[in-house]
């Protein structure tokens, strides 16, 4: 039950719960107050007293709004609402002593400083602090530590926030930082100088206050007046992070995360925060004809013109890879179908139903993790395939509830029951008695690890007969980011794709670098990497990447979102759905549309949902059958979480994060 309490803030009165601290309140009645270690989704440390406020009726003396809630105080003599000020002469001269204090010991380094222009400090200290000092003494001096390639630490600049420490005990769940030492001897460091094992510390540099973090592969390279901000999606996984993806002239600079509650909340994983570098590197900026055995470049004619030699009388196929926009998706499987083909967009070999979304997305979303109290977790490593989501369920587990797991023994940065490696394992788990879950709200996840064996099918009916007879919602964890979209268009045949390309004369691979396609049918390649799609091809058709092309992606829980072009494509390479609606009208096959708007009308007449951006459509609940799990080990889809698509492999920065863990793990100390 809600403790509604009323309470005047600089003669505004607001009803507010009483469990808000002060400066919750204060944002509600829309006041700004200063705060350097206060953060909303960290707990409180009031350290830095930056947040004082006034308490009329209260002790003399300011009070830190941060670790203060409105019910503890005092009503007025007559029972009227308690009185907050944040403007009082009290206040302004508490706020410019605790900036003074902050100053001692910061070094005046803001010109060559990385953080400036977007700095805390140096707003708050313009807005609330003095235009002198009264200290003329020498500043302290830190020794900088190394947190490892994607964190640039100057912690002479630290002021003791704590922030970087909470987050990382917290939410990334290590414990590799923390604060040693008293008064001017305090510092922020790491446990015998180690680097830090997560993939998400990069959030602790959007964290710092000051110029005591940054980022290391960005540092020195822009200021950020100079950048283009674009608002987009993530696609380095299937979570659909919110982004924003910052640029320089053609050139990505840096990605962002943006706060989306039902999302990401405002965090992001370190493979979509540092992957950027990859798209500059080993780009397609031509087309290529393979002549003699070699690939050549060609001009667009020559290509186009290669392919409808080739298809001529041929039967054909498409396989639709893991970056890959609904438009883009929709334009080939337009185009192939005209051509008497089929195409199919599981090319990992995950056992997902085509035309049951209960079964390849379910009927979870991400938020319901925040409220469950039970979590089964089948042949996934949320850690790994989805940093963020994990990081999601680590609040969970805090929160109170309970989690299990049926797969690979993980770290997951929580504690887990686990039930087992095999699906014998799983078909023990639903055998079991589950009244206590049935009357709790229970939430059950399966990843693609789950659904690629031979069983897949038979796994993923088992995992929604435990979802009914426990009364849980059901959500399956996707590592691709364009798979739900492309499963919503239909980009699925009823052989499978192995089979699909076994028949095919000439196969049109839409980005599918992931797995070999076999000897034998000419291949088309369209994507933006050099990379295995790219040597198997006759004809490589050079496309854009996530940050150069507008496009709808699905995320994992079935939210369509949208990305927006931040930069253009290198050279020749163009918008993919351009691309195949420019070789349509070359193979004789024209597609009805000539712009994107003309393309997503016909979409969305095919699939409505798909124009709800940011909404996640009900499912409706549809059993899957299947036969009696026998035995097989379940193994997870992603084993090396750095190198899971050709923008990452072609990152050095994910090359050596790819290093440093695989150091990491061969390094184990015995006691360990």
């Amino acid at each position: 039950m809600t403790d509604l309490r009323k309470i005047i803030i600089d003669d505004t009165e607001v009803e507010v719960d009483g469990a808000m601290t002060l400066i919750q309140a204060c944002e509600v009645a829309g006041v700004e107050i200063p705060r350097f270690c206060y953060h909303e989704r960290l707990t409180i440390a009031g350290n830095c007293r930056m947040c004082l406020v006034e308490v009329v009726g209260g002790p003399p003396k300011p009070a830190a709004s941060c670790a203060m809630q409105v019910r503890d105080l005092r009503p007025g003599p007559e029972g009227q609402a308690p009185v907050v000020k944040t403007k009082s002469p009290m206040v302004k001269k508490a706020r410019e002593g605790v900036m003074e204090f902050l100053l001692i010991n910061h070094p005046l380094d803001c010109p060559i400083c990385d953080q400036g222009g977007e700095c805390d400090l140096q707003d708050q200290a313009m807005a609330y602090g003095v235009d002198f000092s009264r200290f003329r003494e020498a500043k302290r001096a830190v020794d900088d530590l190394d947190l490892g390639p994607l964190v640039d630490t100057q912690m002479t600049r630290c002021i003791s926030c704590t922030r970087c420490v909470r987050f990382t005990s917290e939410v990334a769940g290590i414990t590799q930082m923390g604060q040693t030492g008293r008064g001017e001897d305090a510092e922020i460091t790491s446990y015998l100088n180690q680097t830090l094992d997560s993939e998400l510390q990069g959030n602790i540099i959007d964290l710092c206050p000051v110029g005591a973090l940054t980022s290391k592969p960005y540092a020195f390279t822009a200021r950020p007046w100079e950048l283009k901000k674009t608002e987009t999606i993530d696609v380095m996984d299937a979570l659909g992070s919110n982004i924003r993806v910052d640029t320089k002239g053609r050139e990505v600079m840096r990605i962002l995360p943006r706060n989306h509650d039902g999302v990401n909340e405002e965090w992001l994983s370190d493979k979509s925060r540092f992957v950027w570098d990859g798209l500059r590197r080993q780009r397609l900026d031509r087309p290529y004809v393979r002549i003699d055995g070699k690939l050549k470049p060609a001009t667009w004619d020559e290509a186009f013109a290669a392919i409808k030699t080739a298809v001529e009388g041929k039967s054909v196929a498409g396989l639709i890879g893991d970056l890959v926009s609904t438009e883009a998706a929709f334009a080939l499987k337009s185009l192939i179908t005209a051509m008497g083909g089929e195409v199919d967009c599981r090319v990992d070999g995950a056992k997902l139903p085509a035309g049951n979304r209960s079964g390849y997305v379910g009927t979870g979303t991400i938020e319901d993790i925040d409220s469950a109290e039970m979590i089964q977790l089948i042949g996934t490593n949320p850690r790994a395939e989805a940093p963020v989501l994990n990081a999601r369920l680590r609040k969970a587990w805090m929160r109170g509830a309970d989690i299990g797991l049926v797969g690979e023994a993980v770290d997951l940065t929580y504690d887990y029951a686990h039930a087992g490696t095999d699906v014998s394992d799983l078909a023990g788990l639903l055998d079991g008695d589950h009244g206590e879950v049935q009357d709790k709200p229970s939430l059950i996840i399966i990843g693609q690890g789950a659904l690629q064996g031979d069983n897949g099918a038979d796994v993923l009916a088992a995992a929604m007969a435990l979802a009914e007879k426990t009364n849980s919602k059901f959500m399956v964890l996707h590592t691709a980011a364009g798979r739900v979209g492309a499963m919503d268009l239909g980009c699925t045949s009823e052989e499978g794709p192995e089979a699909l390309v076994s028949r095919a004369d000439v196969v049109f691979n839409l980005g599918v670098d992931e797995t070999e396609i076999a000897a034998g049918p000419f291949v088309v390649y369209q994507g933006s990497h050099g990379d295995r799609g790219a040597h198997r091809a006759d004809v490589i058709l050079p496309g854009a990447a996530y940050t150069e092309e507008s496009g709808i992606f699905v995320n994992t829980e079935g939210r369509p979102q949208m990305t927006l072009r931040a930069g253009f494509a290198p050279g020749d390479a163009r918008e993919n759905w351009a691309i195949l609606r420019a070789l349509s009208a070359e193979l004789g096959h024209t597609l009805p549309f000539d712009s994107l708007a003309a393309l997503r009308t016909a979409m969305m007449g095919e699939v409505p949902h798909l124009g709800a951006i940011d909404q996640v459509p009900e499912n409706d609940w549809q059993a899957v059958s299947g036969k009696a799990l026998g035995k097989g080990a379940l193994v997870n889809a992603i084993s090396e979480h750095y190198q899971t698509n050709p923008i990452a492999r072609a990152s050095q920065v994910m090359a050596e994060l790819t290093a440093n863990a695989a150091a990491r793990r061969a390094g184990k100390l015995a006691a360990e």
